[in-house]
This record gives structure tokens, sequence and C-alpha cells, in this order.
């Protein structure tokens, strides 16, 4: 299994020469530079740990500055632990780039979904809305605080209720790479992934698929290639209109 991190930049749409529609999540991976690896020896487990966005050395503060300079980096803004046997081979100060997916590949990809504050029950759970009547009194409360006929005095734990809703860990399986491009360091995912945009996501290879499973993906449309190839046959015609 492999893994690498990146910042979830938003939602787009591509398509393929033969006119499929992708809706992507374009994701954002920056190298990742490893600083620090876990053995089963010392550490307990094996991983690699990695810092992600550079900063500004003036930001760090003393243990961090020494931590990095073990290591032989620059000062990182996030740091991660990726696990998976492919990432075993990487030593101190390597960099695992975007290249590490391939197109067609499953992923996972895992985050933090966005914070909704406290929510009602009809809201956080979908739960049914009371009688409208103006004489109900009773339109979005929370229902029936019944324990089955056992007088103790307690709501049983479990009871969907008002609270807080969101800002929790959410992995979401088995999407579609459909394309990396190495060259800008990004990787568009078929469908939506959890978090708002500029959230750091991990990507690791799928663990419910089998091992190097991967689905076919049309070729995309090339715009920049096909509006240059426009011009160029253009601009003949174009000169000649002009009388050059």
């Amino acid at each position: 299994m492999k893994s690498i991190i990146g910042r979830k930049m938003g939602m787009t749409q591509v398509f393929a020469e033969d006119g499929t529609m992708y809706a992507v999540t374009v994701i954002e991976v920056l190298p990742n530079v490893v600083t620090q690896v876990k053995t089963a020896d010392k550490d307990g487990y094996s991983a690699v740990q990695v810092g992600y966005e550079d900063l500004r050395e003036s930001r760090a503060n003393k243990c961090e500055k020494g931590h990095f300079a073990k290591a032989n980096v620059t000062p990182k803004k996030h740091l991660a632990e990726l696990k998976g046997d492919e990432l075993a081979s990487y030593k101190v100060g390597d960099t695992i780039a975007v290249d590490l997916f391939k197109a067609g590949e499953i992923v996972d990809v895992i985050g933090v979904t966005k914070g909704r504050g406290f929510l009602g029950s009809i809201q956080r759970y979908g739960h049914k809305i009371g009688p409208k009547g103006h004489g109900s009194g009773y339109h979005r409360g929370v229902g029936s605080m019944a324990m089955n006929g056992r007088p103790n005095n307690r709501v049983i734990p479990g009871k969907k209720m008002a609270g807080h809703h969101g800002n929790s860990g959410s992995t979401i399986l088995n999407l579609l790479v459909v394309k990396v491009d190495a060259e800008k360091n990004y990787i568009l995912v078929k469908g939506s992934v959890p978090g708002p945009k500029k959230a750091l996501v991990t990507i690791r290879s799928a663990v419910k698929v089998q091992l190097g499973e991967k689905q076919f993906v049309k070729d995309l449309v090339n715009l920049k290639a096909d509006v240059n190839k426009l011009n160029e046959e253009v601009a003949p015609v174009a000169a000649e209109a002009k009388g050059e």
C-alpha cells in the first residue's frame, strides 16, 4: 500500500475525447519530504513521517528547527505519518512525488468533514418534521424519549439528539484516479472527497479492492493542444485575407 498527503482545491469537470464527462476533485500534491523514518525495532511500528509545504524559518520554534535540521530539510508547515510496504524504501530527505499514483488506479481519500456547528436532530439526522398545524406546538422537536417501558429515569445511550455535527474524520473508499500531472503537481480524482476547500487530505491505495486493480480511463481532451493546433491552421488563412 502507498499513500501521500495533498490539499483539496475544489471540484471541476473534464471531458474525454468521446464526450464522456468526469466530475473530479482537484487535489494539489506538492512533494512530500521524508523527515523521519519509524522502525519496528525502535518505535514499535513501521512508517515514514513526511513534511508538507515549506515554512519560514522564523515561524518555527527551537524544537522544530532541531527536528528538521537533523533530517537536513527545510522547516515544514504540516507533518504526517504514512504507512505502507511500498514506502519502506524511502529514507530521510527523500521526496515522495505526485507520480506515486497513476491514472486508472483505485484509491481511498481520508480527510476531515466540514464543521456544521450545533444542529437539531431534523437537520443532523434527517428526522421527519412534526405536524405543521399552528396549534400543534411541535414542529422540529427531538421526538419521543420513551425507554421501552423501563422507568429508570434516564435516556438510553445512543439516542439521536441535537448536537455538534461535522468536523470529524471521514474516509471515501474506491475513488478512481482520472489524471496525474507531475509537472503541475495535481491529481484528479473522480467524485467528491471530505473537507472544505484548502483542506489537507491523505490519498492511499484502496484497501477494499484487490491490490493493483485498475479501471479504464478514457483519453481526456487536451484543450491547450487543440487551441494551438487551431491557431496554426487559422494563421495562414488570416494572413492571406490581410494580403500579407
